[in-house]
């Protein structure tokens, strides 16, 4: 069984800083694609950057040039750094995994409980 746990998330300030941090637990052979999405009240799910093992990033529009995602594949753990936070990045941001090789199976894909992102003065 495969399980994904985020942290890092919070309150902060307009033009603030967070890193949000999602380790990937159990027997993981690799991990095809790690991304971050985000979903706002009232709003869908949408994807806010992702990383491929071969190192491809997609980044949403309304990020780029402000987060980062990356990836430590030994440890299986990806990471979104936050800068110049807006207070329209608030909501409950989800880490994914894509294509789980463990020794029984492949699992499709993997979600996080998620994290709340707050920005606001």
């Amino acid at each position: 069984q495969v399980q994904l746990v985020e942290s890092g998330g919070g309150l902060v300030q307009p033009g603030g800083s967070l890193r949000l941090s999602c380790a990937a637990s159990g027997r993981i052979f690799s991990i095809r694609v790690m991304g971050w999405y985000r979903q706002a009240s009232g709003k869908q799910r949408e994807l806010v950057a992702s990383l491929s093992r071969a190192g491809m990033e997609t980044y949403a529009d309304s990020v780029k040039g402000r987060f980062t995602i990356s990836r430590d594949n030994e440890k299986n753990t990806a990471y979104l750094q936050m800068d110049n936070l807006r207070p329209e990045d608030t909501a409950v941001y989800y880490c994914n995994a894509d294509r789980i090789a463990t020794p029984a199976t492949i699992i499709s894909e993997s979600w996080g409980q998620g994290t709340q992102v707050t920005v606001s003065s």
